[in-house]
């Protein structure tokens, strides 16, 4: 069964989420996914303890997903709607920021109620595109007025960096996680953003823990990859500025040792190394089909001792970092980071 977290009070969530953001329409640039499995996969994920989901009010026909997969829940036995939490985002379109209000912002919320078939929304994450545009701590507060009308449970951030989190919680707005990419190959959080969330008892949730599937034995020995989705090319920008192509067939082989040890695969090794972090509340995985299901349910079979995770920081020490905090190349003008992004997603 998945470990647990008590991410705010009365409130608790599965340490690891089953991420939606591969099954939004545009995510693959191949093959279609079956979303009858996906549905099946749902359904087992949850039976295992799996309970926790995220998706995002950009992330196109994901809410209406899972608020059909709670209306089949109403008639299973086992388990209830009530049994499930739903992580979705709040993220106004780039080209809007400069408009957005209370009346704005309540449209969407309203939107993802109705999408969700949720009376209250578990967890809104928000995000701001451009720190520029001023309205960042305005609209955190507008989401507050929200909570107190009883349209949300919980208030958190994702893709904020150090400096503007402080802002937002400066301004009494209760944050309880902030969302931002970490894995092996991208560190930025263990700059600053870590220790700050700690201190204020701000749980990370991290997604690319896995990298879209770079982090798996099918690749070791591997001389390119040719990018299946978009997470293959996002994440393979990460690996060159970091690790290059050497240093991460050399991590692989790495954690492929470790995984063999435990009796597990690569992929759960690089998931409980980041889990191991202090200040880390969760892992995002991606859900694509029913057949990785076991997979996830392995990451709670083992544990990583402490020669195995310094023998992975000892190696990662050797490589540099990506340069910035997190989130703040994708925000950078010209950046191949931001390139990829595509940031006017929320209209109707």
């Amino acid at each position: 069964m998945a470990e647990r977290l008590q991410l705010a009070k009365d409130y608790s969530i599965s340490r690891v989420i089953n991420g939606c953001w591969q099954l939004s329409e545009g995510h693959s640039l191949q093959a279609k996914l079956d979303m009858q499995d996906v549905m099946k996969a749902f359904h087992m994920l949850a039976e295992r303890g799996f309970t926790t989901f995220d998706c995002a009010d950009i992330y196109t026909g994901t809410e209406e997903l899972l608020g059909e997969f709670l209306t089949k829940l109403k008639e299973g036995i086992t388990l209830s709607p009530h049994d499930i939490q739903i992580h979705t985002k709040y993220v106004p379109d780039i080209n809007l920021l400069s408009e957005v209000d209370y009346t704005y912002t309540e449209k969407i919320i309203d939107r993802s109620l109705k999408r969700q078939k949720r009376d209250v929304l578990d967890l809104v994450q928000f995000h701001w595109w451009d720190y520029s545009v001023p309205g960042y701590i305005e609209t955190a507060g507008d989401l507050l007025r929200l909570k107190e009308k009883g349209k949300i449970r919980n208030i958190a951030v994702t893709n904020f960096d150090t400096k503007h989190l402080r802002e937002i919680v400066e301004a009494g707005i209760p944050i309880v996680s902030c969302q931002n990419q970490y894995s092996v190959f991208d560190r930025r959080p263990e700059k600053e953003l870590l220790d700050y969330c700690i201190s204020k008892g701000i749980s990370l949730l991290c997604y690319g823990t896995l990298s879209g599937g770079l982090i798996a034995e099918k690749w070791i020995g591997q001389t390119s990859i040719q990018p299946e989705t978009r997470s293959h090319v996002k994440y393979f920008q990460v690996i060159e500025d970091t690790l290059g192509w050497d240093g991460y067939q050399e991590l692989l082989v790495l954690l492929q040792g470790i995984a063999k040890k435990h009796s597990v695969k690569v992929s759960q090794v690089a998931t409980k190394y980041i889990l191991s972090q202090q200040g880390v509340g969760a892992s995002i995985i991606g859900v694509r089909n029913s057949r990785h299901v076991e997979s996830n349910t392995q990451i709670f079979a083992f544990e990583l001792d402490l020669t195995d995770i310094e023998e992975i920081k000892q190696f990662l020490d050797n490589y540099p970092i990506v340069e910035g905090e997190p989130f703040q190349l994708e925000r950078t003008i010209d950046s191949k980071y931001r390139n990829i992004m595509k940031m006017n997603l929320n209209e109707e």
